[in-house]
């Protein structure tokens, strides 16, 4: 075999080892503070750590959508959240939404394009919400590095006596020049933070008293 063979050979091996030691590992609990828990995971072929947040709350399912839903209220809950806007509203339950995250100097602030989709399970109730990167949707914005690998999901599951569980899960590479060991070190903060400021809006009156059309609640 050629040296030239054995050198690619060696690369392959190397890069097959690397590339499997980020397999799917059980979530662990990072934080557990008001009745929020913050959980981690190793993330299958992605460097980045996979996180997990969920609280418990007695509410309604319409509230929640309300204020999820409210994506200009996101500014004043979302941690670190500079802007957020509908691009395209496609129909009740589809958009096309765009934000911007506030990065600590001297990263640059980043910015993402997401397709949101909503659905309902009609025996269970449960209702899930996928967000799935859409980068190239709108041009590149001066000032701030596009992500271009983002995958959230929120999961509101009924529970007895009205309460919902609530459940958030993120796996986002944030792009640019940023080590994925200082991201995962700070990756406990966005959700536990993003949490606070759910519960402290969700029981606003304007999101409490909403009643949204095509949500089921469960039975009483």
């Amino acid at each position: 075999m050629s040296k030239n063979k054995l050198l690619f050979a060696f690369i392959l091996l190397i890069s097959i080892k690397c590339f499997s030691q980020h397999k799917v590992t059980d979530w662990e609990l990072k934080k557990n503070e008001n009745d929020i828990a913050v959980y981690t995971r190793h993330a299958e072929n992605s460097a980045f750590k996979e996180l997990k947040s969920d609280i418990t709350i007695k509410t309604s399912l319409s509230s929640i959508i309300a204020l999820l839903t409210d994506y200009e209220s996101y500014t004043k809950w979302v941690y670190k959240c500079g802007e957020s806007t509908t691009l395209k509203k496609i129909n009740d339950t589809t958009c096309i939404h765009y934000q911007t995250v506030v990065a600590p100097w001297p990263a640059s602030d980043r910015d993402f394009v997401v397709t949101i989709k909503e659905t309902q399970n009609p025996k269970t109730k449960i209702i899930n919400i996928t967000s799935t990167c859409n980068a190239t949707y709108i041009p590149n914005k001066d000032g701030f590095v596009r992500i271009k690998n983002f995958n959230a999901k929120w999961s509101l599951t009924p529970l007895k006596d009205g309460l919902v569980e609530i459940e958030y899960q993120l796996l986002v590479d944030p792009g640019g020049a940023i080590p994925a060991w200082l991201v995962n070190l700070a990756v406990v903060d966005g959700p536990f933070e993003t949490m606070v400021g759910f519960k402290k809006f969700i029981i606003k009156d304007k999101y409490q008293k909403a009643k949204i059309s095509y949500i089921k609640e469960p039975d009483i």
